[in-house]
């Protein structure tokens, strides 16, 4: 929350933890120059007011003189040239009336401008949280929209958790997508939240998408700032076997697992790794699910050699 208006904290009226609702005062500033600057904007108005009154006698005034100044050139006593200059003479009160009329409305519009301005020597909270940090301090002077936020106000029910997922499992994210979320602080348990949205782009460096899960939070169980771990249940948009990173062999003829077929020999295959997790690895192609792979890559497992499935 940062001042709108400038001038001098006169009072704060919440710290740190308190909770408060929208539209609650949070801070009075008080506001000299702004003060002097509506009373001087009142006096303007006032003149502005009088001088489109002015115009508009003035006006009225031409226009009667035009009206006898016809009558006298119909009748003989006055001359053209005299009805030119009476006739000129109403254009340009009539102008100066509309002249008048705007800067009095610009005027105006100022004068409301001011009065708003004013309305934000409050602070109010803009919506229901905590604070949760404070900075207002009596007698702090305030330029509008520069330096330290006054407070500082969190919404945490319900929690929002934010996660980057990687790409080969972002177009299963879909919103109300069921998530579990575990903090170390509170170990064994889960707090069960939702996919919100999802930013529906990667990051070009990651490679991975923005994510946002709401997690209801009524008791402040949850809070805002904490590292959390998630789980997601998503389906995967293709088969993929899961196989210990000690069966994978790689050389100079690509990543190959060795496989043992009926006979009983091995037989390397060329598999393509979708996702190494450490202790193992997803295999996206290559495999079908029947073979039997041994669980230990080794340079002695070549093709056709015979070996014994131990039992």
């Amino acid at each position: 929350m940062y001042a709108r208006a400038s001038g001098y904290v006169h009072k704060w009226n919440v710290d740190i933890g308190d909770k408060v609702k929208e539209g609650e005062v949070l801070a009075e500033i008080d506001t000299p120059d702004l003060d002097q600057q509506i009373d001087e904007a009142k006096a303007t108005q006032t003149r502005m007011d009088a001088s489109v009154v002015q115009s508009k006698a003035s006006l009225t005034f031409s226009k009667q003189t035009l009206e006898r100044t016809e009558a006298m050139v119909k009748n003989g006593v006055a001359s053209t040239q005299e009805l030119d200059q009476r006739r000129t003479q109403a254009q340009v009160d009539e102008a100066n009336v509309t002249v008048a009329i705007a800067t009095a409305d610009a005027q105006r519009a100022n004068l409301r401008r001011l009065m708003s301005l004013k309305q934000f020597s409050h602070v109010t909270a803009p919506f229901a949280g905590t604070v949760t940090e404070r900075k207002a301090e009596r007698g702090m002077l305030l330029t509008a929209g520069t330096g330290n936020p006054l407070f500082k106000i969190a919404t945490i029910d319900p929690a929002r958790v934010f996660i980057q997922v990687p790409q080969d499992v972002a177009p299963s994210i879909h919103p109300d997508l069921a998530a579990q979320v575990s903090v170390r602080e509170f170990p064994g348990r889960t707090f069960d939240g939702k996919v919100a949205r999802a930013s529906g782009a990667l990051d070009p460096q990651t490679r991975t998408m923005m994510t946002e899960i709401r997690v209801p939070n009524p008791k402040g169980e949850l809070l805002s700032g904490m590292y959390a771990q998630i789980a997601l249940s998503l389906p995967i948009p293709h088969h993929v076997f899961e196989l210990p990173a000690t069966a994978i062999q790689t050389d100079a003829n690509g990543v190959r697992v060795a496989t043992v077929t009926a006979d009983g020999t091995v037989k390397l295959v060329r598999v393509v790794v979708e996702r190494d997790t450490g202790p193992t690895v997803l295999i996206a192609s290559g495999l079908d699910g029947t073979e039997r792979v041994a669980k230990l890559a080794s340079a002695e497992l070549v093709d056709g050699r015979q070996v014994d499935i131990a039992k």
